[in-house]
Order: C-alpha cells, then sequence, then structure tokens
C-alpha cells in the first residue's frame, strides 16, 4: 500500500542533537565547533545544539524530539568523579554539569536505542557510561606508544565482519587523532571495533543497537569526499530509518 499522506520532511532530513562545549567564563555557555554541523547537514541531517542543563526528565524530554545523536569531541575526565582513580595532574577535566550531562545523556539515548555516533571523547563517554576503563594520559600510560595529540595521522585496522567495517567499506584508515586519553577496555555488549597498529583501542560499536558507534578520531577532519563521511551518512541515515518506523511509514 502507497502512503499518500502529507510528507514529513524529517525522514529524508532528520534532526540529529550534537552536545558542545561548555564554556564557565563570564557566564555559562555552550558552544559547538561548526565542522560537526557541517558533516550532519552534508549528510543528510538537521543539526542542533544542545547545553547541557537539565537532569533525566529534561533527557528524556530533549530525545523524544531528535532522530539520532552525535557526541562530540570535548575535554578530559574527572575520573575521581567516576570512581576511576585521582584525575591526572595532565587532564584538562570537563566541567561536572557538563561530564554529568553527558553520561546521562549517553545511556538514555543508548537505552532508548537511538542512532548515536560518539567522536573521540564523544565514544569515551559512551564506553565509560557502560563500564570502560580508561588511559588517562598517552603516551604515559603506554611508554613505548606514539603521541596521539596534536592532530596526529595514523592508520586503524578496522575489525572484518564488524558494522564499522560494512559502514566504511575498508579494513585499513588513515585517520586523524587530538587525543591523550584513551580507552582501554570495554564491556560487553560494547566490542572493540578498530585499534591502530599498536592495538590502541580505536572505535567500538553495540551489535545489539541499531546504530551505536564510537570512533577515537575526527572523521569530521577528513577529508571531503572521503570515506569518514559514511559514519555520518550512517548515523543520518539511521535516524532517518528509525524516524520512519515510529511514525509508521
Amino acid at each position: 500500500m502507497l502512503y499518500d499522506g502529507p510528507v514529513d520532511t524529517r525522514i529524508e532530513h532528520p534532526i540529529i542533537a550534537i552536545n558542545g562545549l561548555l564554556s564557565l567564563e563570564k557566564e555559562p555557555s555552550v558552544r559547538v565547533a561548526n565542522r560537526y554541523s557541517d558533516s550532519v547537514l552534508k549528510a543528510g541531517g538537521i543539526p542542533i545544539v544542545i547545553p547541557p542543563v537539565g537532569g533525566p526528565l529534561d533527557i528524556d524530554r530533549l530525545l523524544d524530539h531528535v532522530d539520532g545523536l552525535l557526541l562530540s569531541g570535548g575535554d578530559d575526565f574527572d575520573t575521581a568523579r567516576l570512581g576511576l582513580g585521582p584525575t591526572h595532574p595532565a587532564a584538562d577535566p570537563t566541567p561536572t554539569a557538563k561530564q554529568d550531562f553527558d553520561f546521562l545523556l549517553a545511556k538514555r539515548a543508548v537505552e532508548r536505542g537511538l542512532p548515536v555516533l560518539g567522536v573521540c571523547y564523544g565514544m569515551q563517554v559512551l564506553g565509560l557510561a557502560e563500564g570502560a576503563d580508561i588511559h588517562q594520559h598517552l603516551p604515559q600510560d603506554r611508554p613505548d606508544g606514539r603521541i596521539h595529540s596534536g592532530g596526529v595521522e595514523h592508520e586503524v585496522d578496522v575489525e572484518a565482519g564488524t558494522k564499522l567495517a560494512r559502514l566504511l567499506g575498508v579494513e585499513r584508515l588513515p585517520v586523524l587523532s587530538r587525543h591523550h586519553q584513551a580507552l582501554c577496555s570495554v564491556q560487553p555488549p560494547w566490542s572493540v571495533c578498530a585499534v591502530d597498529d599498536e592495538g590502541l583501542i580505536e572505535a567500538i560499536e553495540r551489535a545489539d543497537h541499531p546504530f551505536a558507534v564510537g570512533v577515537q578520531w575526527h572523521p569530521e577532519l577528513g577529508p571531503e569526499g572521503s570515506r569518514h563521511d559514511r559514519l555520518f551518512r550512517g548515523l543520518v541515515g539511521a535516524a532517518g530509518l528509525a524516524l520512519a518506523e515510529r511514525i509508521g511509514i
């Protein structure tokens, strides 16, 4: 049976929420680099920026009105607050209000089956929210490993047969890294789906979820038209399918 009613344009252009950095200068404010919004827009989504305010009920209300979530890059973690030991002196901790908000946001989005993509800090939030552990400072925690901060370029190996491999269409990919913290383990149902040549975790996913993927690198900084774009198209595509299913089209 063909649908001949009014067209909901959100099916073609689903709404993707993006979390932002919390600035405490003068008065609290949120900011997001345009490269995240541009990547969502080019993939066919409608980006909206969400501030880290409110509690669980407010987050649920927010997620009721969006079709996908992009957890963007950010600062470091207050690991003491997470019960993961003293915060490293080299860390630039995320403000408490944002860290707490991001953990609630990530947990509720995943629990609801909302399509979600985590980038760098965003990937770490997804893992830590469900029992992962973290290297607090590279290369100190891996003395023989490479430095990953400052826009380092290197390659990652994508696990064959994973959702990420099917999405990217390759098993090796050049990436750009801008981090000094990294996950050192994840807990089921999360699994590692990409590592670098030194075994550092570079991507995670959940096989039981419509679209829950985290990458340690910055795909929004990849060359235009590269395979990195497929991550954002995957997020927007999954959001469009989920929306169509919810409204019965």
